[in-house]
């Protein structure tokens, strides 16, 4: 009997455990919540150059930028719901990173600016577009890299790395047209 009891702890030690479901407050719903909601204004920015260009590249960039970001989002909101959480939390956001927001989340554009998308000539709503979205992903960049620094489900962790090394190769890209087009270029961040 002693031998089957310490072959069933030993086995039940070393079985793989399924992972705990994040609380509300903890650095995976955090992320979540805000990785969820930073994206919806990068798909909208997104979706307003995508229809006005006429660049094809650009038009090609703006369109991957709204599939890719939307399908972050969706995945993000597909893990709260398996969670068993809300979409929004009780915490200010990015309160998860030690950084509350009591404003706009770090990134994000002004409405005054997503109009200016729809209403300067073309040529200056590509640049500014650009500049835009520089700065909305050194934001996710770097809320991708805080939460890697969390005890995070493995899922969270793989989307995480991802959202950093695909958005430091568009802000390249992003850069890269600017001065193609002859335009000052924000700084390498």
């Amino acid at each position: 009997a002693a031998l089957v009891i310490a072959i069933v702890a030993l086995v039940w030690s070393g079985a793989p455990r399924r992972p705990s479901t994040p609380g509300d407050s903890s650095a995976a719903a955090g992320f979540a919540r805000d990785m969820a909601a930073h994206p919806e204004q990068a798909v909208a920015m997104a979706e307003i150059i995508r229809d006005r260009t006429e660049d094809a590249g650009l038009r090609l960039l703006a369109t991957d930028i709204a599939l890719t970001q939307q399908s972050q989002i969706g995945r993000m909101r597909g893990w709260l719901d398996v969670w068993g959480l809300p979409t929004t939390g009780t915490e200010p956001r990015m309160t998860w990173m030690g950084e509350p927001a009591t404003g706009p989340m770090p990134g994000m554009a002004t409405a005054a600016d997503v109009e200016r998308l729809r209403t300067e000539p073309v040529a200056d709503a590509e640049n500014l577009f650009l500049r835009l979205m520089i700065e909305h992903h050194r934001a996710g960049v770097a809320m991708a890299d805080a939460v890697l620094g969390a005890d995070v489900p493995a899922a969270v962790s793989v989307l995480a790395r991802g959202i950093v090394a695909s958005q430091r190769s568009e802000i390249d890209v992003l850069r890269g047209i600017l001065v193609d087009r002859g335009q000052s270029v924000p700084d390498a961040a």
